[in-house]
């Protein structure tokens, strides 16, 4: 597993002023085309366009999602698919049921649980 940071700026633009901006040699790791949008992406140290940076799983666009991207083999996965892939998970404390890796959960000193499960053991209040 390989995390990695997305960094999104502005493609650079000409030395000197004269008009002739180096975006020829920004080509998108994605789909090979120029990149000459506002924004470009930075991941796995190759340029992206925003469109085309996406998780392999869910297809969800990485810029948008947060600023790591995680990789598996040839897979590049937002957090939550990473998680519910490849992450582990644990048992409530209160049900003894698993607890998926990319679920919320409330923790009590070494215990973890469910959130429904989660609640006063006196009232069983949540």
């Amino acid at each position: 597993m390989m995390t990695m940071d997305v960094t999104k700026s502005e493609p650079q633009s000409g030395v000197g002023g004269g008009g002739n901006g180096q975006n020829a040699n920004q080509l998108c790791a994605g789909c090979g085309k120029h990149i000459q949008d506002r924004y470009l992406l930075r991941a796995l140290d190759m340029l992206w366009h925003e469109d085309c940076l996406k998780c392999g799983c869910c297809d969800c666009r990485l810029g948008e999602v947060g600023s790591t991207l995680y990789t598996k083999g040839n897979l590049m996965l937002c957090k939550r698919d990473y998680l519910r892939l490849f992450g582990n998970t644990g048992f409530c404390a209160a049900c003894n049921k698993v607890i998926p890796a990319f679920e919320m959960v409330m923790r009590a000193r070494s215990n973890v649980y469910h959130l429904e499960c989660f609640a006063c053991q006196q009232c069983n209040h949540r």
